[in-house]
């Protein structure tokens, strides 16, 4: 930790916001067609995507399961998305600030009840995450939280995830590769709303699996056969509609097997889930206690991301 240790004092944290104007006022839906682009078809171009994916997710250890910081990711990912509507942000972007949550706490652990500490992460990596994908951005004050940082300590929490990432800022998502498995898949014959229902499978998958251990390419592939019909494909019928990924060999076509498997068996739950129980099941951590989500942290080998705290 080193120096950032000494700049998270809670007691240096909260400010009082003063500028009003939220940056967007209206939702913004993403519009298809950015996820399909005639180049994206190209299977050179999309075999050094995955090379790059592979290489990237080399980097990092399999990931630590215990509750407290499931927990407190499902927040995080609940409030990303309701700030990423509010600022009018691609989902891709929301997408991606996740990607930087679970890389990052690959690597690192925090305090367990440190809910604070997760809200402020949250912030950090959806600012980067922004800055990265959006041609407008806004400032740090405007993020919506109950503990209003000052802009200072968000930058040193941003630059404490781009080091911890190494710099490795330009991630991989399964939206780079819509555009090739629904070309490779349909042809010119995609069905009707195709592309915004693999949008919101791959936005399902989010909470149900840490994105460390999955594969964009993989995530992106199951998408689009899951979106197409309601009607389960067997393994076998998977792997001849696959069979034109030359780069890809018996084990891919398992893990894209079983994304697939776990997608519709998500859709199935939702759909037989009262809408009030789906929703309480991800209230958000924002307007939760402290230790509302706290339980003994499992042993791992990520270094341990400590803060002062002198007022709890």
């Amino acid at each position: 930790m080193g120096e950032f240790e000494s700049y998270f004092s809670c007691s240096n944290l909260l400010c009082q916001e003063t500028e009003e104007v939220s940056f967007f006022e209206t939702e913004a839906e993403d519009d298809e067609n950015l996820y399909l682009n005639d180049k994206d078809d190209d299977d050179e171009y999309i075999e050094k995507l995955i090379q790059r994916e592979t290489s990237c997710i080399s980097d990092y250890p399999i990931t630590i399961r215990n509750k407290w910081p499931q927990c407190a990711r499902l927040n995080a990912i609940e409030w990303m998305f309701k700030t990423r509507t509010l600022f009018g942000f691609q989902i891709r972007t929301a997408y991606m600030s996740v990607m930087y949550l679970d890389r990052f706490l690959s690597k690192k652990s925090i305090d367990d009840g440190k809910l604070w500490v997760i809200r402020l992460l949250s912030v950090a990596c959806l600012s980067l995450a922004a800055k990265m994908e959006e041609r407008r951005v806004p400032v740090l004050s405007e993020y919506p939280t109950q503990d209003h940082f000052e802009n200072k300590v968000v930058q040193r929490m941003e630059l404490l995830v781009v080091s911890t990432l190494e710099w490795k800022m330009s991630t991989i998502t399964p939206f780079a590769y819509l555009s090739y498995f629904i070309h490779k898949f349909y042809g010119e014959s995609k069905p009707e709303g195709l592309v915004s229902k693999a949008l919101h499978l791959i936005v399902l998958m989010i909470k149900e699996i840490n994105l460390v251990d999955h594969r964009s390419s993989v995530i992106a592939a199951a998408a689009v056969l899951a979106a197409s019909s309601d009607k389960r494909l067997t393994r076998k019928a998977m792997e001849l509609k696959m069979n034109f990924i030359s780069f890809w060999g018996s084990l891919e076509i398992e893990n894209v097997f079983c994304c697939y498997n776990m997608m519709h068996e998500i859709e199935m739950r939702i759909s037989k889930t009262p809408k009030c129980v789906v929703s309480s099941n991800y209230s958000s951590v924002y307007h939760a206690p402290e230790n509302s989500c706290a339980v003994s942290n499992g042993v791992g080998t990520k270094r341990k991301l400590t803060f002062n705290d002198s007022d709890q």
